[in-house]
């Protein structure tokens, strides 16, 4: 049944998974950033929510986290409701803009990002 199931989709409902977001609004929580990533490592999350592809990797990211609030801290940008918070989150770790995209830092700066079905392949942990 299993693979009938996997095909047809099953009439269970299924309990969306719930990442710990952290809205990520403004400017000045970029400083925030930056400082807290000297202790923990931080993350940035860039969706764009008309993009089909962004909406997909998104997913494809949610269902495959695995990590707690004590191991990093996750932040979801909605570049379209905040343009100017993800061009100085492009400036600020000198990353170019993509979407989707996540951006990994530590100490200060970027150790690591990626865009569209790459950002499966980061190793969070």
């Amino acid at each position: 049944m299993g693979l009938l199931n996997k095909i047809f989709g099953s009439s269970e409902p299924q309990e969306e998974k719930v990442l710990p977001w952290i809205p990520l609004n403004s400017i000045q929580q970029l400083k925030h950033i930056t400082e807290k990533s000297k202790i923990k490592t931080q993350v940035i999350f860039k969706h764009s929510t008309r993009c089909g592809i962004s909406r997909m990797a998104m997913n494809q990211f949610v269902e495959n986290y695995d990590l707690s609030e004590k191991d990093l801290d996750l932040y979801f940008l909605d570049l379209l409701s905040y343009r100017d918070v993800s061009n100085e989150v492009g400036y600020k770790f000198q990353v170019m803009h993509q979407s989707p995209q996540i951006i990994v830092i530590k100490n200060g700066i970027t150790v690591a990002h990626a865009s569209h079905g790459a950002i499966n392949n980061i190793v969070l942990k």
